[in-house]
């Protein structure tokens, strides 16, 4: 990794100069949903096509995590409150100009399934967080088809997490 990012709290949700939130509806409940989340870290790749690869490393308290196009991310977890919310700051990365990211994913029951919440907070130089605004409807978009591709993976058996190692 190449930069350190600034170790930012969860109060940066809320205080980013850049907040992308965006919204998805899973049928699969929230216990299952978190599940997938914080327990199921090396399935990412397989539900969220920007990802190549994702690790947990330190016991579950961190992740490593790659993307389609290089970047590269050390990230720690925040908060781990299962079938609620799952956070993580990002704290090494060889992504240019971040000064500190933080992703908050919050769940809660909507009918017999999930409401899904992923909150993208960033603070950065002027241009970056420009860029980032004008890429929203993108990152919408890879969130939209994760969470479509994630509901396809909770409703198969295989797809689910095992609660046994």
């Amino acid at each position: 990794m190449a930069r350190r990012l600034r170790p930012v709290q969860l109060d940066f949700v809320d205080s980013a100069p850049v907040r992308l939130v965006f919204t998805a509806q899973v049928s699969a409940p929230p216990e299952a949903v978190y599940r997938a989340l914080a327990e199921d870290v090396e399935a990412w790749p397989s539900w969220f096509g920007a990802m190549t690869h994702a690790r947990p490393t330190d016991g579950g308290a961190g992740r490593e995590i790659g993307l389609k196009g290089g970047t590269r991310f050390r990230e720690t977890v925040m908060a781990a409150e299962p079938a609620e919310r799952y956070a993580y700051r990002i704290d090494e990365t060889n992504a240019p100009a971040l000064r500190a990211l933080l992703e908050d994913w919050r769940l809660s029951p909507s009918g017999t399934g999930t409401r899904v919440r992923w909150t993208f907070a960033m603070a950065g130089p002027a241009p970056l967080r420009v860029l980032l605004r004008l890429a929203r409807p993108g990152l919408g978009r890879s969130f939209r088809d994760a969470m479509r591709s994630l509901d396809r993976r909770l409703a198969s058996p295989a797809g689910q997490p095992s609660d046994t190692p």
